[in-house]
């Protein structure tokens, strides 16, 4: 019998995203209907931010969380993850506002946590499609995750993946305070960092679609710092002869339990060897 995963909270950064926001929670709330949702918004010019407040007043399950302005997607996501535990929530995901990430496979990967700390919605693994994407995007992908996958020894197949679904746990263990990273070169730090803690991680197969509205926040800076920060992670691995998996003695944590949701009065504050859906950790399972 799966346990109970308790509170799940879906963080979705905008920027400029107006035109999509609407209808992926639409699509979210189809597919998860318990799921709340907290817009990380960056000021966005276009007024997504003014959409995600009026979409916060017509459904309870809809928060906003406004920032100064744009600051990158690793701090939106680590802003999101602190309003996640301060409120109680037991399952945090990350998910893009531009509908690239189905809300349709969600439960997909809300099952695979039964078995894992962090589940991350993979592209690269059997079963996993990616649509509509220009050949020099799908480059660029392949081959920053073929080079975080060498440099930093670990076995996940896309380790640059933006959906993904973390215990709490997780989130409360790592030093969030030293994730400097931005762009998806945050998503590569993050799973890594969870891999060298014992943390069980898996892959789910999802079915990318490139963008049909708006525009691709993707520039050359974004692959540089990944680039630049996996190399120094790599070279430190080496010099300190880290191995891939870690921690075998870690013991097991806690399910998350159920819990009542409760009224917020205060504002939001600013290794697996085969491909497929395995377990990349050999750590404990998590039960």
């Amino acid at each position: 019998m799966a346990e109970p995963r308790g509170r799940i909270l879906v963080v979705i950064p905008t920027y400029q995203e107006r035109d999509n926001l609407g209808p992926v929670v639409a699509r979210l709330h189809a597919a998860v209907p318990e799921a709340d949702v907290l817009v990380v918004d960056d000021a966005s010019p276009d007024g997504t931010g003014d959409l995600a407040d009026e979409m916060a007043a017509a459904d309870p399950r809809v928060t906003v969380l406004h920032r100064a302005g744009k600051q990158g997607l690793g701090a939106a996501y680590l802003a999101g993850f602190a309003e996640a535990l301060r409120r109680d929530y037991q399952v945090v995901v990350e998910m893009d506002a531009d509908g690239s990430h189905p809300p349709e496979d969600l439960p997909a990967l809300l099952a695979a946590l039964d078995n894992a700390d962090v589940v991350l919605g993979s592209r690269y693994v059997p079963g996993g499609v990616v649509r509509n994407w220009p050949a020099r995007r799908q480059l660029i992908s392949r081959a920053g995750n073929l080079y975080s996958r060498v440099a930093l020894g670990v076995p996940i197949k896309d380790i640059t993946a933006g959906f993904r679904v973390f215990r709490r746990q997780v989130l409360e263990e790592l030093d969030l305070d030293q994730v400097a990273s931005q762009g998806y070169c945050f998503q590569i730090d993050m799973a890594w960092r969870a891999v060298l803690a014992g943390f069980r991680v898996r892959e789910v197969p999802i079915t990318f679609t490139e963008r049909q509205r708006g525009a691709s926040k993707m520039d050359t800076s974004i692959v540089v710092e990944a680039l630049w920060r996996v190399a120094c992670w790599g070279a430190g691995r080496l010099v300190q002869r880290t191995p891939t998996v870690l921690r075998a003695d870690r013991p097991a944590a806690e399910p998350p339990q159920a819990t009542k949701p409760s009224h917020v009065t205060e504002p939001a504050r600013a290794t697996e060897r085969e491909a497929g859906d395995e377990a990349v950790s050999d750590g404990p399972v998590r039960t």
